[in-house]
């Protein structure tokens, strides 16, 4: 199916008000204000040709799988609102994010501080980093063109193609705000995701040492199987849309451009309740955490049924929680955001001056690997001489009894359950790659004597001092202590019955 056929069976900006099907027959009143609520999406797939995001050296899209979107949840409790907007991206730069948060509240009245925009990370998406337009133009002629011409790049054209349709899907969904009631809850799906860093028998960490290695002592990290839902429904019961959140690489990839596992979380979803409605995706703390068992004997999935694995399981527990959970008054809705500056990890004048030797060279004869970090020293070297310092939003958003709390990191998954454990609200959802990208950011013990594995390695994308994922961990905390949770919605409790059912309450019979 071509782009043309994709885009004429998903209409380009869908609002969610007036969708048919879902939960039918109602919904039980409860106590307090409903709120209101408004969902949409956009189109965001990227041209054929276009760079392929997610490596440190180019790529190029050659054939379209599904469409990428941004899909947005709009919440008013009457004295607040805000937007939770998940795309299917790598990544969000910080600009983008500022220009589109300054349109937003000229057009929709939603202040900055109410606006989350997170990337589901999906390596099949568009070209939205690593390189940012102009970010080398400072550096040297070797480094510009390591930058420009031997890494991935984002595309100005594409980012004002984001710019554009996060705005307008945005301002759909809140001129759709209607009377709502929502839905809380939290599964458990611990089939599909799994840490890729292990312990080895030589006291290292390794990512990704092979599969069943023997040297394989164990998993140097959690997984974080929750999946976290809000349902919203009308006042007559039909549901308007679904926010998940789930903790695994979006690296299925199941061929050309794709919203990649997310496509198939959104087609459960659709299937299962009978509706087209918009399914918000934010990615939790899976900078760790791939779809990748390395402790299985036997042969990974075709990518295509991989990614279908993936979003079809993760989907279908959100189903089981959207089946499950009763929905009411969601206030109140409250955001709040603090940003932190850290320090650049700096490589040594005589690491320098090594990859400087290294980089003229051919990378089959030095080797692609040692070749590809080189050259991440000397653009990071360039980084440094421009602003040896990085700054990272943390933000948290409430809506009522459950809480987003994000930042721009890959960050590891035990720093996201961190997180959650040190929160006082019933459902907490970490939040990474939102509102800007500062790469991964590990554990401090991944930084230590017995750590490793490439995603603790020094490059232009991953740099932050060592205690950059404790300091975003006691931020994002702070910040859901401003706030009072709300409660999850229930039903009336039942009035405790003395008449038992005449033909239920008999002894046994014998004869």
């Amino acid at each position: 199916m071509n782009r043309r056929e994709f885009l004429q069976q998903s209409t380009v900006l869908t609002a969610a008000v007036g969708l048919a099907g879902g939960r039918q027959g109602g919904v039980a009143s409860v106590s307090g204000t409903a709120g209101r609520a408004g969902f949409a999406e956009a189109d965001i797939t990227p041209e054929i040709g276009m760079e392929q995001p997610g490596g440190y050296g180019k790529s190029f899209h050659k054939s379209l799988h599904d469409p990428c979107k941004v899909r947005v949840a709009v919440f008013d409790d009457g004295g607040k609102r805000v937007a939770l907007v998940g795309t299917d991206s790598l990544t969000v730069p910080e600009q983008l994010v500022k220009d589109v948060r300054k349109e937003i509240q000229a057009k929709c009245g939603i202040a900055p501080d109410g606006v989350l925009i997170g990337a589901s990370h999906s390596h099949s998406s568009g070209p939205t980093g690593m390189v940012l337009p102009g970010e080398y133009d400072h550096a040297s002629p070797l480094v510009r063109k390591l930058a420009y011409e031997q890494s991935s790049c984002a595309d100005p054209r594409y980012l004002q193609l984001m710019h554009r349709q996060i705005v307008a899907a945005v301002s759909q969904a809140t001129q759709s705000l209607t009377e709502a009631r929502c839905s809380f809850g939290v599964g458990t799906e611990d089939k599909v995701g799994f840490n890729r860093r292990f312990r080895m028998k030589n006291g290292l960490t390794f990512t990704h040492p092979g599969k069943c290695n023997p040297d394989i002592v164990e998993a140097a990290g959690p997984i974080d199987p929750k999946v976290g839902v809000i349902g919203a429904y009308d006042q007559k019961g039909k549901l308007l849309g679904v926010v998940v959140n789930y903790a695994c690489h979006a690296t299925t990839s199941p061929g050309g451009i794709s919203a990649n596992w997310i496509y198939y979380l959104e087609k459960t979803i659709r299937g299962a309740m009978g509706v087209n409605v918009p399914v918000v995706f934010l990615q939790g703390a899976c900078g760790d955490v791939t779809q990748v068992d390395n402790l299985n004997p036997y042969p990974n999935p075709a990518n295509e049924q991989w990614a279908e694995l993936v979003g079809g399981r993760v989907g279908a527990e959100a189903v089981k929680v959207l089946l499950s959970a009763y929905p009411g008054a969601f206030g109140p809705v409250d955001a709040r955001t603090t940003m932190l500056t850290f320090n650049r990890r700096i490589p040594s004048p005589e690491r320098v001056n090594r990859c400087l030797e290294i980089v003229p060279k051919e990378p089959k004869q030095v080797g692609v690997t040692n070749w590809t970090f080189a050259k991440e020293i000397l653009m990071l070297d360039a980084l440094i001489a421009k602003n040896p310092k990085v700054q990272a939003e943390v933000q948290a958003v409430q809506i009522g009894p459950a809480v987003f709390v994000s930042n721009p990191a890959e960050f590891f998954c035990q720093l996201g359950i961190d997180i959650r454990a040190g929160s006082s609200f019933p459902i907490t959802m970490p939040v990474e790659l939102a509102n800007g990208v500062v790469g991964y950011v590990p554990t401090e013990e991944a930084l230590g004597p017995k750590g490793g594995g490439y995603e603790t390695r020094l490059t232009a994308y991953s740099n932050l001092e060592v205690t950059a994922g404790t300091q975003l961990v006691k931020a994002g905390i702070q910040l859901t202590r401003q706030m009072k949770p709300g409660v999850i919605p229930e039903p009336n409790k039942a009035t405790p019955s003395t008449s038992p059912w005449e033909y239920g309450s008999v002894p046994p019979e014998l004869s």
